[in-house]
């Protein structure tokens, strides 16, 4: 049904990489969100109201916390998607995951106050009045939630978007809560204990844990989380698939929003390299990532050394350094880039029978000695590989 939605909803809805597209994708999720939670919060607050029921009642008014996202999603997709100005040169792109933030506040506060009702509700029960025509609602309401568990999780895949990422993992929640909220009516009949006032507590749980998940990944983009590993490795076999590339280091990946990543690296190529076919060959680099992965890259190049005997001479040095650190040590993938006063050392360790955790430490006194013993090396580690074979 989404699809059909989706391709009645959003012009040229197939081009999902151009940002017009992407809100209206955004816009189209809240839209629905909205009106399918104001329904059920109706729905559900005339029923709870009805039977006297508040588990009943707090799952309604997670319908209405959910309505609250459902328009902070709308808002957040249209600041978002504002053009770049001087004052915000790469855009405001984050403003998603701003968005993001202030639902899981309203998450949070919805589950509090929920929380101390229900607890009320525990020390002061009250009977619960049945009926199958509430049942069958209550039901419905759970597939209407799957739905939209469904659709927004789509979208979310579709156009890599955090808020309807959210949006669906909430919705299944949502399911679980009235999925425990039928079994309260059920239930009820045949026990002598609050069993509503208990399950509108586990209810309002699941809503206040809802809001840490999603708090919690947003702070981490906003923040600066690593980078995906599927990118940094499309990254990097990229740049080294280049004429001329023998290798890359120093790639760093900055998130601005969604289809807002800039990113940088160097790369490594012959020393002897003409200038001028060297930066031509990077600019179809810098092009092919933009059109593959949507990511604006500078690439900065590091010549590297093809002097055999001076490469083959340094690298004794090196190791000489190294053995006086620890014999077992051993390096791969060597190379050195060469100026008037200054050599720079690029290479991996190989570590055995080394704790992990004072790896950073051999790294720092290796790096130390090295430079201390030929002052006018520089060296840089760039990887340390577990060797368990000597």
């Amino acid at each position: 049904m989404i699809k059909i939605i989706i391709r009645k909803w959003i012009k040229n809805f197939k081009n999902i990489k151009d940002k017009k597209v992407r809100e209206s994708y955004i816009i189209l999720s809240g839209i629905l969100g909205v009106l399918c939670n104001l329904l059920l919060f109706i729905t559900k607050f005339s029923i709870g109201s009805f039977i006297n029921s508040i588990s009943v009642i707090s799952d309604a008014f997670n319908n209405i916390n959910d309505l609250g996202s459902s328009l902070v999603v709308i808002v957040g997709a249209k600041l978002s998607n504002r053009p770049p100005d001087t004052n915000h040169p790469y855009g405001y792109g984050r403003f998603e995951y701003i968005a993001s933030l202030i639902v899981a506040f309203i998450i949070f506060s919805v589950g509090f106050q929920l929380l101390r009702s229900s607890y009320d509700r525990l020390i002061n029960p009250q009977e619960i009045t049945f009926s199958f025509v509430t049942l069958i609602i209550l039901v419905l309401a759970v597939l209407v939630k799957l739905w939209m568990f469904s659709y927004n999780l789509y979208i979310a895949k579709q156009i890599e978007s955090t808020l309807n990422r959210a949006a669906a993992y909430d919705s299944i929640n949502d399911c679980i809560a009235t999925s425990m909220v039928i079994m309260t009516m059920i239930i009820d009949p045949f026990v002598n204990i609050p069993i509503d006032g208990a399950a509108g507590i586990i209810i309002s749980l699941l809503i206040l844990y809802s809001g840490f998940s999603i708090a919690k990944d947003t702070i981490s983009l906003l923040l600066g989380s690593s980078p995906d590993p599927e990118t940094v490795e499309n990254i990097n076999r990229l740049v080294c698939s280049g004429k001329h590339v023998l290798g890359t280091h120093d790639l760093k990946v900055f998130d601005y929003g969604p289809g807002r990543v800039l990113a940088s690296i160097h790369a490594e190529v012959p020393d002897n390299l003409n200038i001028a076919e060297g930066h031509s060959c990077i600019n179809i680099l810098e092009n092919q990532i933009a059109k593959e992965l949507g990511i604006e890259i500078i690439i900065h190049t590091d010549p590297i050394s093809t002097d055999i005997d001076k490469i083959e001479m340094v690298r004794k040095d090196v190791i000489s350094c190294i053995h006086k650190v620890n014999k077992n040590i051993r390096i791969q993938n060597f190379r050195i880039k060469q100026a008037d006063k200054l050599v720079t050392v690029f290479f991996d360790l190989k570590l055995s029978e080394i704790p992990e955790s004072n790896h950073n430490n051999i790294k720092k006194v290796i790096e130390e000695k090295i430079e201390e013993t030929y002052k006018n090396y520089e060296v840089i580690i760039k990887d340390i590989v577990i060797n368990n074979h000597l």
